[in-house]
C-alpha cells in the first residue's frame, strides 16, 4: 500500500493500511479454462452452468486438472494455500475429497516428460444443502517437501482431482469447480 507521510509531506511504503490487515497475499487464481488434462483418459470435463464456466469432476471415477504458474517473486517462503471454489451439480448432502499436488519443473528441477509430483494433500468438504450454491475448500501446503521445494519465482504444476473412490467421498453426481485460488498462508 502506499500513504502518504503527512508531517514529511512524502509518499511511503507500507504493508498494510494503518488500523488494519492486509491479510494473506493472492499468488494465483486459476479459472475452469486454464485447466489442461492431467490423465490420458480421466480428466475432468469444461461445461457451463448458467453461463458461468465450470469444470466437473464426477463422483465414481477420480479425474484429474493440472494448470501450470510461476509463484511470485512475492512469496515469503511461508507456505500456500489453496481454495477450491465449487458447487455440485445435484447433491445436496454428503462430502466430496479433494487432492492437489504441486511439481516443480523450474531450472532442471523436472523432465517433463514424466510426472514428479510431491504427495497430495487433501481436504474433507460437507457440500451445500443447496444444488448449485458455491463452496470452498481449504488445502493447506507447508513450505518445502509439500509443495515440492517450489520457490519464489519458480514455475510449477499444479495437479487438482476428485479423490472419488475415497470413501469419505460420498456425494453424488458432479462437484464443479468456478475458481481455484492460491493465497499464501498467514502467519
Amino acid at each position: 500500500y502506499l500513504k502518504v507521510n503527512a508531517d514529511e509531506d512524502a509518499l511511503e511504503f507500507t504493508t498494510a493500511p494503518s488500523g488494519g490487515s492486509a491479510g494473506p497475499d493472492t499468488l494465483a487464481t486459476f479459472t475452469p479454462r486454464d485447466v489442461y488434462p492431467g490423465h490420458a483418459s480421466n480428466y475432468p470435463r469444461l461445461d457451463t452452468r448458467n453461463y458461468t464456466p465450470v469444470l466437473t469432476f464426477d463422483d465414481s471415477t477420480d479425474e484429474t486438472g493440472v494448470v501450470t504458474g510461476v509463484l511470485p517473486e512475492r512469496y515469503g517462503g511461508g507456505g500456500v494455500t489453496l481454495e477450491i471454489h465449487y458447487a455440485m451439480d445435484t447433491a445436496t448432502s454428503g462430502d466430496v475429497v479433494w487432492a492437489a499436488a504441486f511439481e516443480n519443473i523450474s531450472d532442471e528441477a523436472q523432465d517433463l516428460d514424466s510426472d514428479g509430483f510431491a504427495t497430495a494433500q487433501t481436504v474433507t468438504s460437507t457440500v451445500s444443502t443447496t444444488a448449485g450454491k458455491v463452496k470452498r475448500a481449504t488445502i493447506s501446503f507447508t513450505d518445502g517437501a509439500q509443495m515440492d521445494s517450489v520457490g519464489a519465482g519458480d514455475a510449477f504444476r499444479l495437479k487438482l482431482y476428485r479423490d472419488a473412490d475415497n470413501a469419505a467421498d460420498d456425494a453424488t453426481g458432479n462437484a464443479q469447480v468456478v475458481t481455484v485460488h492460491l493465497k499464501e498462508t498467514s502467519s
